[in-house]
C-alpha cells in the first residue's frame, strides 16, 4: 500500500501509480551528486538542454553530455549513449521525447545510476515505473535548474 502524500512530496505524471519523492530527498540528491549525464544535450545555445548543461557545469558538477549527433558540447566530450560512459553516473537528466525515454531508462538501470530526472516534456509513465521497480529514484516533469535554485540557492 502506498503512503499518503504529504506537502513535501513530489509526484508527477500518473500520480497514484508513482512512488513519491520528497523535496528533502531531491535536495539531498542534488547536494550529494557528483556526476550528471545530460541525455539529449544540445550544442545549440537556444535549447534548454544547453543552458541547463551550462548551469550544472557552473555549479561544479561533473557533467557528461549524451547525444550521438555531437562530438563535443561546451568543451566537453559528448557520448553517443549512457552505456559509452566509463564512469559512474549519479543523475541521468533526460531531455528526450517521451517515446524515447524507455531506452534511456534501460541504459540508466544498466549503468546503476541513482536517479532518472525527466525534464518537463520528457515524462513517460511506463519508463518511470520501470526505473522505480529497478530501484532508481525518479523525478519527473520538473526542471533540475529550477529545483536547484529553489532548494540550494543560485
Amino acid at each position: 500500500m502506498r503512503r499518503k502524500a504529504s506537502a513535501g512530496d513530489i509526484r508527477s505524471g500518473k500520480r497514484d501509480e508513482m512512488k513519491s519523492i520528497t523535496i528533502r530527498e531531491i535536495a539531498s540528491v542534488l547536494q550529494s551528486a557528483k556526476t550528471i549525464a545530460v541525455v539529449g544535450a544540445s550544442g545549440n545555445p537556444s535549447r534548454d538542454s544547453y543552458s541547463i548543461t551550462s548551469f550544472l557545469l557552473r555549479h561544479r558538477y561533473n557533467v557528461i553530455p549524451v547525444n550521438p549527433n555531437y562530438d563535443e558540447i561546451l568543451g566537453l566530450k559528448c557520448y553517443p549513449s549512457l552505456l559509452d560512459i566509463a564512469e559512474d553516473v549519479d543523475i541521468v537528466d533526460v531531455f528526450r521525447r517521451p517515446e524515447d525515454v524507455p531506452s534511456v531508462v534501460e541504459d540508466a538501470i544498466s549503468k546503476n545510476a541513482g536517479m532518472v530526472w525527466m525534464q518537463p516534456g520528457a515524462f513517460n509513465a511506463a519508463a518511470a515505473e520501470r526505473a522505480e521497480a529497478a530501484g532508481l529514484k525518479v523525478v519527473a516533469d520538473r526542471c533540475i535548474k529550477v529545483d536547484y535554485i529553489s532548494l540550494l540557492g543560485s
